[in-house]
């Protein structure tokens, strides 16, 4: 399969007409072939028409069909073989171990989703069967299923070129909801866009699915992706970015005469809290534990520990120890593109020339595509006295914040925004400690865990990859795991309809098979 920069509009390959991009190679700064031509608003207007058009057809496909064409996008994508692995890394910077993950967690989360349209349940089918002679009223006959919301508009992530990116984790759960998808590519990995794009279109053929289901529009500006958000046909959005991002197409889509919604992660430092029973018997294990979750992928994760919680002590100090001497010896990274490695240097610096701030330790200077790792300690006082602490320094970067006792980390924590993930690190005589935390834990964060560090999000049923604003537009929802296929649908009751006239998840033969509620109790099968 050769790159060719062409725009995937349903079953069409075609150049763009519009200003040209090309992909820079993240390690060396240099340009890579071929150039993109931009995506037209003719292009876009074709793609959401297409998409308009199939929905009532896709979204009405049986599960086994639907289960059928996620199967073939995962193999489809490995089939690709290591022309994408290569590309992925020219385009990215990112090691050949970490794209071959990804691009296994990829294929993983199409199957997931194929088989949470097999089992069925998120149809949510419930029947209250009438009851005429109830008194004083009568209840009417009562069925409700889950529809799909319609074609769903997904934006390429710079930091997953596969998992959240063409048919990452949005793309999969919309598709498993029965919306056909517009992707916006990201301009920083369009090759790797392009091979997967095509890996999707072949499947959507393949199965024999309307065209409309899949497209993949590529622009390096910011036009294509507004225009996108506002157009009516397009009935939600996912996204995974920049805080300002995320806000500037929440604003797009609340602005419309008819808004929608939009899912976007978006900003997060992920708190570690560090108690001193831990810290007393393992400090130094959880400094370099640390230090390899901080660096990994150079930082660039939603849920890198950008942030530390602890008492003073012998094992803090211990902690710092060996996360400093674990640091000094960890060679800068290649980061994702300029304008990210441009970022973090200027947010690194800021946060080093703070007054109240002691440089912990910092990485070897690398070259001008790379940032090295930093640590960095305050205290409590300093942190919430200035918003500059608390910003998310994207990259492998880490604030140790000092706290005088359990109270003083209480009030940081309270002064939290949302965040995706908090790691506590604890022994058993921290657990009136942790217990005494939890309540406000649950109420800043989407997934709290023990031990370990937030860096590896697994994708399954139980998996919450989400969090309070900012950390996502909208906590309720998780964008990994198979409750992310929820984003993407909406109930729908029919009161008294006739049973041929009925989907058939409410008929009363059920003839898909799926699981039910009779009167709120699950229906045997």
């Amino acid at each position: 399969m050769t790159v060719r920069g062409e725009t995937l509009i349903g079953s069409e390959a075609r150049r763009g007409t519009e200003t040209a991009f090309r992909a820079v190679e993240a390690a060396t700064g240099e340009p890579l072939e071929p150039d993109f031509p931009g995506s037209s608003h003719a292009d876009l207007e074709r793609a959401c028409a297409l998409a308009e058009a199939a929905f009532d057809t896709y979204r009405e496909t049986d599960p086994e069909t639907r289960a059928g064409f996620l199967e073939t996008i995962a193999a489809n994508i490995l089939e690709i073989g290591d022309e994408l692995v290569t590309r992925c890394m020219a385009e990215t910077g990112l090691p050949r171990p970490r794209i071959e993950g990804e691009r296994a967690r990829t294929a993983g989360q199409l199957r997931l989703f194929a088989g949470v349209v097999r089992e069925g349940s998120a149809v949510e089918a419930r029947i209250d069967p009438a009851l005429p002679d109830r008194t004083p009223l009568p209840r009417p006959d009562l069925r409700l299923r889950r529809i799909a919301v319609g074609p769903v508009a997904v934006f390429g992530a710079s930091n997953f070129p596969l998992a959240f990116s063409v048919a990452g984790g949005d793309t999969a759960s919309a598709l498993a909801a029965g919306c056909p998808v517009v992707v916006k590519a990201h301009p920083a990995h369009p090759g790797t866009s392009e091979l997967v794009g095509r890996a999707v279109q072949k499947a959507v053929a393949a199965c024999g699915l309307p065209e409309g289901v899949f497209s993949l529009l590529f622009d390096a500006g910011q036009s294509i992706g507004q225009a996108l958000v506002a157009d009516p046909r397009i009935a939600a959005v996912g996204f995974t970015g920049s805080r300002r991002g995320g806000t500037a197409l929440m604003a797009i889509a609340a602005g419309r005469p008819l808004p929608i919604p939009v899912y976007a992660e978006m900003s997060s430092i992920n708190p570690v809290l560090l108690f001193p029973g831990a810290l007393a018997t393992r400090g130094a294990a959880i400094g370099q534990a640390f230090a390899a979750s901080l660096t990994l992928g150079a930082g660039q994760f939603c849920t890198n520990p950008g942030l530390i919680l602890a008492q003073p002590g012998p094992g803090l100090d211990a902690f710092l120890e060996a996360a400093a001497a674990a640091l000094k010896q960890s060679p800068a990274a290649t980061m994702l593109t300029p304008g990210i490695q441009r970022a973090y240097r200027e947010s690194v610096a800021r946060v080093a020339g703070h007054g109240a701030v002691t440089v912990v330790a910092e990485g070897p200077e690398g070259a001008a595509t790379q940032g090295r790792a930093a640590l960095f300690t305050t205290d409590a006082d300093a942190f919430l006295a200035d918003p500059v602490l608390q910003e998310e320094m994207f990259g492998a970067t880490a604030l140790v914040v000092c706290c005088s006792d359990l109270s003083a980390m209480r009030a940081v924590l309270d002064h939290l925004e949302g965040q995706l993930t908090a790691s506590l690190h604890l022994a058993a005589e921290d657990h009136a400690a942790v217990r005494d935390l939890l309540p406000l834990l649950e109420r800043r964060v989407g997934r709290i865990l023990v031990n370990g560090f937030g860096t590896g999000v697994e994708v399954a049923h139980a998996m919450v990859h989400g969090g309070p604003y900012p950390a996502t537009s909208d906590g309720r929802t998780t964008s990994v795991g198979s409750l992310a296929i929820e984003r993407f649908l909406r109930p729908v009751c029919y009161q008294d309809m006739p049973d041929t006239l009925l989907p058939a998840a409410l008929q009363a033969a059920n003839p898909l098979g799926l699981p039910r509620r009779i009167d709120g109790v699950p229906e045997r099968r």
